[in-house]
């Protein structure tokens, strides 16, 4: 195989959406430092939604994002917390993928923690080939050729091979 045609992670993006600012978002920013030795970003609300109780510029979450292999452990550990299993839908276009887990227990090796309590998270994989770095670089920026994309169909047969995963 052609070595310029190998899928490969590019990042993990782990995030937890709280809702609101202060203690709880506290509690979700260590529960990440903890998973993935990382400091985790907060990110602030965009819009004010009074429904909700959210003001615009509020901090409501909290994310980090991995490379490299940082990337593969976390994306195998939180795998082995939802059974191995990922639907076609959480699949995109863009050879992307993203899902869920409820409660962040599920995850082999976490413990219930009383001061912490109970939180979900998702997250999100993006897939690259090598020479993804034309359209990022600052001189000579160049569109990634239609033929060179990551597919769907190779997302899912990377999955498959490196995690062992089901796909439904």
């Amino acid at each position: 195989m052609n070595p310029m045609e190998e899928v490969k992670i590019a990042k993990a993006t782990i995030n937890i959406g709280v809702g609101e600012g202060g203690e709880k978002l506290a509690k979700a920013e260590k529960l990440l430092t903890n998973i993935t030795n990382q400091k985790p970003v907060r990110t602030y609300s965009k819009v004010t939604n009074p429904e909700f109780g959210i003001r615009r510029g509020q901090p409501i979450a909290c994310k980090v994002t991995l490379r490299n292999e940082k990337a593969v452990n976390a994306v195998k550990l939180i795998l082995d917390g939802v059974g191995n299993r990922l639907k076609s839908s959480q699949f995109d276009s863009q050879g992307n993928v993203s899902f869920g887990i409820e409660e962040h227990i599920e995850i082999p090796g976490m413990r219930y923690d009383p001061d912490i309590g109970i939180f979900g998270m998702n997250i999100s994989v993006t897939f690259e080939k090598p020479g993804y770095r034309i359209k990022r670089r600052k001189i000579q920026r160049k569109k990634v050729p239609t033929k060179h994309q990551v597919a769907s169909e190779e997302t899912m047969e990377f999955m498959q091979e490196k995690f062992q995963i089901k796909i439904e």
